[in-house]
């Protein structure tokens, strides 16, 4: 449904929709504004209520860049963000390429995050879109500096965040992933294709308890796409794994279900930081 503005003079944005509920957040804040929102979403990966949330709706299956920008330049997009999830794991199993995705592949020498997601951008910027920062109009997300929560990590904790942080700095170095679970100074798990919550669970498992959880950005890292995010699906991961401490990058860091996450946290005990880079 349009917002009423006069379509000729309305600004637009391209939202190139994932999993999640990022995408839905950032469709809601930018119609907040004004701006007209046109989604390409991928199938079985965008959820399907973010229909409702945008003024225009183009469903392609993951790999079709041709068909992305034919859908963005027909609404007359000039600016677009990425938001949301795709399961890694789905690139082995799903992936039905047109043309021109097959021809960005093909120039790929690896398959990493932030070389894909580039290469889209450089594809996109030679057809006249801008990819914008996925945070544009969601600045009260990115998460701030200090403890969130009733408990503070202990020393022996602090001592395990400073150790999970040059690990995760160093696996985000070769865009491997962002999450490592450590105890007593040693990795028990280091995230890569599987994701984070299961990067949690496998930790939790080799450290039976009182697990640290780092989540930091790479170093380098684009932040128009790929930030990392944590949220109450991420802290009740951590529950079920007798986690007690989740450190994360202070504003580079997304974090959804804020209230809810943190609430969550002090009934179970776990401790909440967000810390600038070290």
């Amino acid at each position: 449904m349009s917002s009423g503005n006069d379509a000729n003079t309305q600004e637009i944005l391209g939202l190139i929709a994932g999993g999640g509920q990022f995408p839905l957040i950032a469709a809601d804040a930018a119609r907040q504004r004004g701006i007209r929102v046109v989604a390409v979403a991928h199938q079985g990966e965008t959820d399907p209520a973010l229909s409702d949330k945008v003024d225009e709706i183009v469903w392609i299956r993951l790999g079709q860049l041709g068909h992305l920008i034919k859908a963005l330049k027909k609404q007359g997009v000039k600016k677009a963000l990425l938001a949301g999830t795709i399961t890694k794991k789905k690139m082995f199993e799903n992936i039905k390429p047109d043309l021109k995705g097959m021809a960005l592949m093909s120039r790929l020498v690896v398959f990493h995050d932030d070389d894909i997601l580039r290469a889209v951008a450089d594809e996109l910027a030679k057809e006249g879109i801008e990819i914008v920062s996925s945070t544009l109009y969601l600045t009260d997300l990115v998460a701030s500096p200090g403890c969130l929560t009733r408990k503070k990590p202990t020393r022996t904790e602090q001592e395990d965040i400073r150790f999970g942080w040059r690990v995760a700095k160093e696996l985000g170095r070769l865009d491997v992933g962002q999450c490592v679970v450590v105890r007593r100074k040693t990795v028990l798990a280091l995230e890569a294709i599987e994701g984070t919550n299961e990067t949690i669970t496998r930790g939790g498992r080799l450290g039976k308890e009182k697990t640290v959880v780092v989540k930091v950005s790479k170093p380098n890292q684009d932040l128009r796409f790929d930030v990392p995010a944590v949220g109450l699906d991420t802290v009740r991961t951590m529950a079920d794994a007798r986690a007690s401490v989740l450190a994360v990058e202070a504003a580079k860091t997304l974090i959804f279900d804020k209230k809810e996450m943190i609430t969550y946290a002090d009934r179970m005990g776990i401790s909440i930081v967000a810390l600038e880079n070290e």
